[in-house]
């Protein structure tokens, strides 16, 4: 009885997702933009450090997750309050991971607005020349 019922609220449930007329069958679900982050709101060093922190460990792909997060946790603590917000505009700027992560493995050239010291500290820091094992840091 139960599987029934589960079975019957599934089909309710595609029957509007897949087939509302809201949709009108364009909707593309082959790409979801990521909402901006507010970036320019004021917020005190420290506060914008452990979201950094957080944010660069959660950012959405394994690959970025694994370089940003230990890159996060090496430099970001010695960063000047400039060097922080060119951070946080580099990981909070472009909604598709696959930008920054061609960037940053140097596969695609990087834009002029994320072309910065930050940035080809993370490069040198993705070349791993100490071959050093790359592992997330704790939350």
């Amino acid at each position: 009885m139960l599987r029934t019922s589960i079975a019957s609220a599934f089909r309710q449930i595609q029957s509007v997702v897949f087939f509302s007329s809201s949709t009108s069958g364009s909707f593309d679900t082959t790409y979801t933009e990521i909402p901006p982050y507010p970036v320019e709101k004021p917020q005190p060093l420290e506060t914008r450090k452990a979201r950094l922190h957080y944010q660069s460990r959660k950012r959405g792909m394994l690959e970025n997750d694994l370089l940003l997060s230990t890159f996060a946790k090496k430099y970001l603590n010695n960063f000047s309050e400039e060097q922080t917000m060119m951070y946080d505009r580099l990981i909070n700027g472009p909604s598709n991971d696959w930008d920054i992560f061609y960037w940053i493995i140097e596969k695609q050239p990087t834009p002029k607005e994320y072309d910065n010291e930050i940035m080809d500290l993370l490069k040198k820091h993705a070349k791993n020349a100490d071959k050093v094992p790359l592992r997330m840091p704790q939350l």
